[in-house]
């Protein structure tokens, strides 16, 4: 990346360039690496003490001495993905809690905690857009007593890496002794390509899909425990749900997904093969089917999400034309 003014290294940054995206240059950890610049490129969430903040795309914090810099610019917002249909942050982290919806929620101004007996963080976390209506502090306050009186733990979502997203909150939850405990991308793609991914119709055939889920698909789904009402009622959220099945032995499915219409999207989740029956296309086959059916009912685009550290549901949504549209984040205080 050029820093350079007239063949020189500049710093072209100042203190009121804080919120904006960033490219700087400094000088490396010679401890760490024999490379003499570390390049970091993400939103600079503050410069304080002698120190910026930067926030990568992933959700990184960087932390970088002011007297280790040699070069630094504003560089213009993340460009758009090339792949998968136009759509803003908000407007997918919205259909994403449409499509996932707590047992109890209330209102804290524009932010939404969400609760759900501890089944999923996604469900018992605050949806953090927009202004919580109250300073920092004493909004998160609020949220540990909110998750305090039913005896869980406080989570907070945000978002990194698309225009509109919260590297801002991000930096300054992690200030405040907030930790991310778990990453994940929210993926994009055109609809109508999952639903020919299958050449083989005999397999998308074998696909059963039903309105409700039942005993024997809850078997197969790896995130069921003891079994309760607020389980049944998260996972048949949303406002046109379908669950997918592949018969296996002993009546317990070789292969399981969910998904959720809504409107022009279609969201992916729960998809899950037994490991005995993996590399026979069976996740593709569910896929398909649900795709299918979610094309019937008008939708055109597809979204899922995926924990940054599962390399192997990562390749298969890769091959299927998935791309990243923003990361969130899961903070505990």
């Amino acid at each position: 990346m050029d820093f350079t003014a007239g063949g020189r290294l500049e710093v072209r940054l100042t203190g009121a360039d804080v919120g904006k995206r960033v490219s700087v240059r400094c000088l490396a950890d010679s401890a760490d690496t024999d490379a003499k610049f570390t390049d970091t490129v993400g939103v600079l969430t503050s410069w304080d003490h002698g120190v910026l903040v930067i926030t990568r795309r992933t959700g990184e914090i960087v932390r970088i001495p002011e007297s280790s810099l040699v070069a630094g610019k504003v560089v213009p917002a993340a460009p758009a993905r090339r792949r998968g249909p136009a759509a803003s942050f908000e407007e997918l982290a919205r259909v994403a809690a449409r499509a996932w919806q707590p047992v109890e929620s209330e209102r804290l101004g524009d932010w939404t905690l969400r609760a759900a007996g501890g089944f999923t963080r996604r469900a018992n976390s605050v949806l953090a857009l927009g202004d919580p209506g109250l300073p920092l502090d004493e909004a998160l306050e609020r949220v540990r007593a909110w998750y305090g009186e039913r005896e869980l733990p406080p989570y907070i979502q945000a978002a990194t890496g698309a225009e509109g997203t919260q590297e801002g909150l991000c930096a300054a939850l992690e200030e405040r002794g907030w930790r991310r405990e778990v990453s994940a991308e929210l993926r994009i793609a055109a609809l109508a390509p999952i639903g020919d991914l299958d050449t083989d119709d005999t397999a998308v055939a074998r696909v059963r899909l039903e309105r409700h889920v039942d005993e024997t698909w809850l078997q197969r789904y790896q995130r069921f425990g003891v079994a309760g009402p607020h389980v049944l009622k998260v996972l048949g959220s949303g406002p046109s749900v379908w669950f997918a099945s592949v018969p296996g032995e002993g009546g317990v499915p070789s292969a399981i997904g969910r998904c959720v219409v809504d409107g022009r999207w279609a969201g992916f989740m729960a998809v899950e093969v037994d490991p005995a029956a993996r590399r026979r296309g069976l996740a593709t086959a569910v896929m398909a089917a649900l795709a299918r059916r979610a094309l019937d009912e008008g939708a055109s685009a597809a979204w899922l999400q995926v924990e940054a550290d599962n390399g192997g549901a990562r390749a298969l949504y890769d091959g299927m034309g998935f791309a990243t549209h923003h990361s969130y984040h899961h903070f505990r205080a």
